[in-house]
């Protein structure tokens, strides 16, 4: 009686990174921003300059990396008093005196002691969502950037504009910023030039525009 001869053992061939890239490439594809965006740092320590306290910390022009980014670090909350995060375009330094926001200003949103607990993280992200997803459509191009600083009397979180003149396009971004933020309408959110704000304290600076 013939026999059939032993077949050999199935084994599945695995397949090469080559071949999961093909069937998945959607997995592997970033997904580009607009804009190529820096992450800065500023610690207050009385020791050293206000140049040498602030530290870059990353860059990013993906979305991807800017959630690996943001997952990675502190939420303002959770920063010591004195310090700041600023989120800026690449190529634009977080200070009044860059090039491109020594004509500028800040749309500048004071949050309460208590707001710190409540609206200060949820604040900050749609901030940065704001920016890095370009949400005030032409009037965009005129952001610089936006800063949070975290302090004993109660935390700011501001948009920097390139031009204080520039009227249609800040109060777009105001406006869009506000709903965004869901700020209760009657509660006025105000822009101010870098110029005023340099040359005076904080309480006499007066606001350019309101919304």
């Amino acid at each position: 009686m013939a026999t059939s001869e032993p077949k050999a053992p199935e084994t599945e061939d695995q397949p090469t990174d080559t071949q999961v890239v093909a069937a998945n490439p959607e997995q592997y594809i970033k997904h580009p921003l607009q804009n190529r965006w820096a992450l800065w740092y500023f610690k207050n320590d009385k020791s050293k300059s206000w140049t040498e306290n602030l530290r870059l910390i990353s860059k990013f022009d993906t979305v991807e990396d800017f959630w690996a980014l943001y997952n990675h670090i502190q939420q303002p909350s959770k920063l010591g008093f004195g310090c700041d995060y600023c989120l800026f375009k690449d190529g634009i330094k977080p200070m009044w005196e860059d090039d491109r926001n020594k004509l500028g200003g800040r749309w500048l949103m004071t949050l309460n002691k208590q707001q710190r607990h409540n609206d200060l993280d949820r604040y900050w992200m749609e901030t940065l969502l704001c920016l890095v997803g370009e949400s005030f459509d032409e009037a965009s191009e005129d952001v610089c950037g936006a800063v949070v600083n975290v302090r004993p009397k109660g935390d700011k979180i501001s948009i920097w504009t390139s031009n204080c003149q520039n009227r249609d396009a800040i109060m777009t971004i105001g406006q869009l910023y506000k709903e965004r933020l869901t700020v209760p309408i009657k509660a006025l959110i105000g822009y101010q030039s870098h110029d005023d704000t340099s040359s005076k304290s904080g309480s006499t600076t007066k606001n350019m525009y309101s919304v």
